[in-house]
């Protein structure tokens, strides 16, 4: 059981982190595609430079063993700061993502990530 929790923390660092610099690569090639889920108050062109770096940033460091943990807890820090705009869109009369339903699963889904990158970071 050790040697497969291993192998899945080491698959879960290697996702979250490709995951995590292909959105700050679509943040730059993208931008639009990100519009419709930047909250009227926050000014897109900002959230896209704060999205880029955050997700670069955080996306290689869970890419370096030596800086693993500290990217796990960013990584969780991030996802605990995008819940409240993934919460937004789900109750707005027509989500970003497309419907209610997928805006749902996309919370449900947040949750889980987040106790992903916590339980990564409690056990790097």
């Amino acid at each position: 059981m050790k040697k497969f929790t291993a192998v899945l923390r080491i698959v879960l660092f290697i996702v979250f982190g490709l995951f995590l610099l292909f959105g700050a690569y679509n943040h730059i090639a993208k931008p639009e595609f990100y519009a419709a889920f930047v909250p009227p108050f926050i000014p897109e062109s900002l959230a896209n430079i704060l999205a880029t770096i955050a997700e670069g940033v955080v996306g290689i460091a869970l890419l370096i063993p030596q800086t693993r943990k500290l990217g796990a807890l960013g990584f969780t820090l991030m996802m605990i700061v995008f819940l409240p705009i993934h919460i937004w869109d789900l109750f707005r009369a027509q989500p970003a993502i497309g419907s209610f339903n997928a805006a749902l699963v996309r919370v449900m889904i947040q949750l889980l990530v987040i106790y992903a990158g916590w339980w990564l970071w409690k056990k790097e």
